[in-house]
């Protein structure tokens, strides 16, 4: 029966939310394909996971245990996943954008010899020479396009989707799945170089993917002397600070306050876009927020055609005039 398959990325016993996010896809998926929905499940005592990967949508869940797997090794993660793919032969093979997800997706594809799309900001089936097939969709390079890559003659399709770019399923508890226990067929002498410590440096405040309300900036803020603007815009907000590519190169933001393709995906209840153009790269990162505020002198930016509401002007007048504002509504609370 064909499958389609999420690589379900846990650490410290924790489900990445990427995770969650692409059986929300892969029900979608497996559905037109009428297919199975099964996830891969790799670590040291982590079959309470299972059920909860039952309980997002997964039909059945592939469960390799070992202590020598508890975190992630490279080479050994890749062989584990390649020869399940080799055995059963998936339609389909997702896995999260993260920075674990990027380094084992193109192992696997080079080991089971077929293509991999990164950064898809959308998945769909559609018919391929009157066959059914995975259209992957990425931002174009340089432009505002959208450019849709098919693997019409390797199997499985396989694509990374990055946090953020698609919403959690329902979680029910009543849902049903097999748990499938594969042993490990690893030695220890294909442990070419071991994983032995894994450490996550904490964000400095509120991360990008949690704020209610975002700021982000672009390369128009030169003229304004930088981002002092758009971080008394967030702090009267209460919000989270956010930028553009040239904004991140011109040392305004950091790489983790990044937004668009090569950055994060978000969906907060409001976003500002303050001097950004609006590029199709920039603007992927933000596409389903709630609402998108943009403020821009040119009237005839990208920004504007995304935007719910749009302020045609010089920055350095409208924000100093918002700030006033806001500041007197607050006050009056």
């Amino acid at each position: 029966m064909n499958e389609v398959w999420i690589w379900a990325e846990q650490r410290s016993g924790k489900l990445m939310g990427v995770s969650l996010e692409l059986l929300s896809k892969g029900l979608e998926l497996s559905d037109e394909l009428k297919a199975e929905l099964a996830t891969v499940l790799i670590g040291d005592q982590v079959r309470n996971l299972a059920h909860e990967l039952v309980a997002y949508g997964a039909a059945k869940v592939y469960l390799i245990e070992d202590p020598r797997l508890e975190l992630y090794q490279s080479d050994v993660y890749a062989k584990v996943m390649a020869d399940l793919i080799e055995q059963h032969q998936p339609e389909v093979v997702l896995l999260g954008g993260t920075t674990i997800g990027m380094d084992l997706a193109p192992r696997v594809a080079a080991k089971v010899k077929t293509g991999l799309t990164a950064h898809c900001v959308d998945l769909y089936i559609d018919k391929v020479n009157d066959k059914p097939c995975l259209v992957e969709v990425v931002p174009g390079f340089g432009g505002n396009l959208m450019i849709k890559i098919v693997c019409a003659q390797r199997r499985p399709q396989m694509a990374t989707v990055k946090p953020g770019v698609i919403e959690k399923p329902a979680r029910d508890e009543k849902r049903t799945g097999q748990v499938i226990k594969v042993e490990t067929q690893v030695k220890d002498g294909e442990f070419k170089a071991q994983t032995i410590e894994i450490v996550e440096q904490e964000p400095a405040g509120v991360p990008l993917e949690e704020g209610d309300v975002v700021v982000a900036g672009g390369w128009g803020l030169n003229s304004a002397g930088g981002f002092k603007l758009v971080e008394e815009l967030a702090e009267v907000l209460n919000g989270v600070v956010a930028g553009t590519r040239p904004a991140v190169d011109a040392g305004w933001v950091s790489e983790e306050q990044m937004l668009g393709s090569s950055g994060k995906t978000i969906s907060p209840k409001l976003l500002i876009s303050v001097g950004a153009s609006g590029q199709m790269h920039f603007t992927t990162g933000f596409l389903k927020s709630k609402v998108v505020l943009a403020i821009n002198d040119n009237r005839k930016s990208p920004i504007f055609d995304v935007c719910d509401i749009g302020m045609v002007g010089d920055l350095r007048k409208i924000i100093p005039c918002l700030l006033e504002e806001l500041k007197e509504v607050k006050e009056g609370d």
